[in-house]
């Protein structure tokens, strides 16, 4: 004789009642999956774009090391300053780093040892020039350009009285040379040399230089030659 189970109202509704809890388990357990799959991928894609900062920073770092003048200086500084400011911890970008330091430094130590050098060679031709165009008596010639080059009366007296102390006297001769051929020298019309710093003082302008110059036994001036500069 068989006995069949026999499904009652109280029965149905338990079914009812753990169907939801179903659902709602099913609903947790894919949600739980989804967000580790979601973990999964930005971890995956974090760890690419690390890799592709490394290898790029890298690259950057042998072509500073191997520049053969391609970048400049700054072009290079740059760049090893973007790399560091990355903070990679991968060692052989450390490594790299270290020498592209160690090339950069020796780079501009030397730039800076051309710019010293040069500065001294513009120095040198200015002294060389100083002395071509003033020579011996360049001090003699740079009180009588500061006559004329003076802002006001009173400071122009002040330079005229300064460049005085030189001379023996106010009515030293003043020789300007015109021209010269062999032995002989054309000059133009003598004065003194107060009048002549009187005259340069009104121009302001000196547009002489001294050629020549005659010493007393005291060491002042007692005769001047000038010619055009």
């Amino acid at each position: 004789m068989i006995n069949r189970m026999k499904t009652g109202p109280s029965s149905l509704a338990q079914k009812f009642r753990i169907l939801p809890l179903i659902l709602l388990a099913m609903t947790l357990a894919l949600g739980f999956n989804s967000c580790k799959s979601s973990k999964k991928a930005q971890k995956k894609k974090a760890a690419m774009e690390l890799a592709e900062k490394t290898a790029k920073a890298k690259a950057d770092l042998i072509a500073i090391i191997g520049d053969d003048g391609k970048m400049t200086l700054e072009e290079k500084e740059f760049k090893l300053a973007s790399i560091k400011r990355m903070n990679l911890q991968d060692e052989e970008v450390k490594a790299l780093i270290a020498q592209a330091e160690e090339k950069i430094a020796a780079e501009r130590a030397a730039l800076e040892r051309k710019k010293e050098e040069e500065r001294l060679q513009r120095e040198r031709e200015a002294r060389e020039r100083e002395l071509r165009e003033g020579g011996q008596y360049r001090e003699l010639n740079m009180k009588m350009d500061a006559v004329a080059n003076a802002g006001d009366v009173a400071t122009a007296n002040q330079k005229i009285r300064e460049a005085l102390a030189d001379f023996r006297s106010d009515d030293v001769p003043v020789l300007i040379l015109i021209s010269s051929e062999g032995d002989i020298k054309d000059y133009d019309r003598p004065t003194t040399i107060r009048k002549y710093l009187e005259f340069i003082k009104d121009q302001k302008k000196s547009l002489n230089k001294v050629l020549n110059v005659v010493y007393d036994s005291n060491g002042k001036i007692k005769e001047i030659e000038l010619i055009k500069k």
